[in-house]
Parts: structure tokens; sequence; C-alpha cells
């Protein structure tokens, strides 16, 4: 039941984390990015066209918090998702070095949030299994 617990409350937590920063994104564009000072239009359109996708992206974890059991599926999708991001920093990070401190620390959070998630993905469907611990059914 505790794991249930958690996975809910992260995945709420997740949804509207995104949701708000991709907001943030995409009402302040440049200026919603450490060091990113004026990168011009083209960075600026870039990126507040990143936000709008993000924002999309904390509906889908929204969407799964809603649903009873939350799906394990959708749950796997979107940590892969967000490990693939953390990827990307990580090829970043490879290829022209160390960014800002806070996006060395968003990276350090996808590394730890998304093997969590996909640990904690099936909690509750596992939970309202007939036949397992804690039947419910």
């Amino acid at each position: 039941m505790a794991k249930v617990k958690v996975l809910r409350g992260l995945v709420l937590a997740m949804g509207y984390a995104c949701v708000a920063i991709g907001l943030f994104h995409v009402l302040l564009g440049n200026a919603s990015i450490p060091d990113a000072g004026s990168a011009g239009p083209t960075v600026d359109s870039l990126g507040r066209f990143f936000g709008a996708i993000f924002t999309g992206y904390g509906l889908g974890w929204l969407w799964a918090a809603r649903q009873s059991p939350i799906p394990a599926s959708a749950v796997r999708w979107l940590a892969g998702v967000f490990g693939l991001g953390a990827l990307g920093r990580l090829l970043s990070l490879a290829v022209h070095g160390w960014p800002h401190w806070f996006q060395v620390a968003l990276t350090i959070v996808e590394l730890v949030l998304a093997p969590l998630f996909f640990w904690l993905a099936d909690a509750e469907e596992k939970m309202l299994r007939p036949g397992t611990r804690g039947e419910l059914v």
C-alpha cells in the first residue's frame, strides 16, 4: 500500500511540475533558461515550442494519475521519455561540457526518478490483482 501511495503522489507531482515548467517556458522563452541570456529569436521560438510539448507531457502524467489503477504501461512510457531526456543531457555534457548547475541538478533528478517510476509502475495494478497480497477485488 505504501508503494501505491508513493506512486500516486509522484505521478501527480510529476504532472503538475511538468505542466508548470512547460507553461513557464512558453510564457518566458529564453528568460526561463539559466545562462541562456539573449539566445535570439530562433532559440526562443524553439524553447517556447518545447515548453508547450512539455506541458502536454505533464498532462499525460496527470491523465495517468487520474486512472484507477494507474496504468503501469503509461507510467513506463512516460518514465522512458523522462529517462531519454536525462540521456540527452548526458550526451550534451559529453559533447559541450558542464552546463549551469541547475541543469546538472535536473539531470540527477531525472536519472533517479526514471528508474524509480519503472520500479513503482505496477504497484497499484499488483495490489488490485486477484490472488496477490492486499487483494481488494
